[in-house]
């Protein structure tokens, strides 16, 4: 359950354009706002923080990646305190590029290999604390295309490569399969005009 306001968030493998759409969004609402509740956009992992700056580090260091879990799991935690929770507390609309779906898909795939049922694993490390969105949109995306889009703005990091992305893309989902009320698939190889009328739509509905 959230507060009064409520809780998007825009999951993906790099690459599916949820990044851009946020941006697209953001600069939308700046010139005219499009809701009548208040609108905060923010990410994961965080930017210019103590706890995002540290995954971020992890990341490119290449350090354990049950080390780097939990990293991520702090910096979710950071988040919710000092920026979600305050937020929806308010009444506002928090729209977020990634959040705990990610380390389900994420780190369930790095970590598959060290810790038995490791997707289950990190959903139930999340559940006794996190806040659950109203509404995902999963921007679904062929990992083939996802790799030749970084690769084109020179931002691949150790988490794309084909054949990872294939199993992150099939823990995304999963999760969307087991909670179809929540989540909205983008077909994220359509022009991002096409994808924006949609998600438009679908945020009006909830707010």
């Amino acid at each position: 359950m959230t507060g009064k306001g409520k809780l998007v968030t825009f999951e993906g493998i790099d690459g599916s354009g949820k990044s851009t759409m946020l941006s697209r969004l953001q600069k939308l609402n700046e010139s005219a706002p499009l809701w009548e509740t208040g609108t905060v956009f923010t990410r994961e992992p965080t930017k210019e923080t103590l706890t995002g700056n540290a995954v971020y580090a992890a990341i490119e260091n290449h350090v354990d990646p049950l080390a780097e879990l939990f990293l991520f799991l702090a910096d979710h935690a950071a988040h919710l305190a000092e920026t979600v929770r305050p937020a929806l507390d308010a009444g506002n609309l928090v729209i977020s590029d990634r959040y705990s779906d990610s380390r389900c898909a994420y780190q369930g795939a790095t970590l598959k290999n060290t810790i038995p049922d490791a997707f289950n694993f990190v959903r139930r490390l999340h559940e006794p604390w996190t806040i659950k969105p109203d509404l995902t949109f999963f921007f679904d995306i062929r990992p083939e295309v996802s790799c030749e889009r970084c690769k084109d703005r020179g931002a691949q990091t150790k988490f794309e490569r084909v054949d990872f992305l294939k199993e992150v893309t099939a823990n995304f989902r999963k999760l969307a399969e087991d909670e179809p009320e929540r989540f909205v698939i983008i077909d994220a190889e359509k022009p991002p005009e096409e994808n924006e009328k949609i998600i438009l739509e679908k945020i009006k509905k909830l707010v």
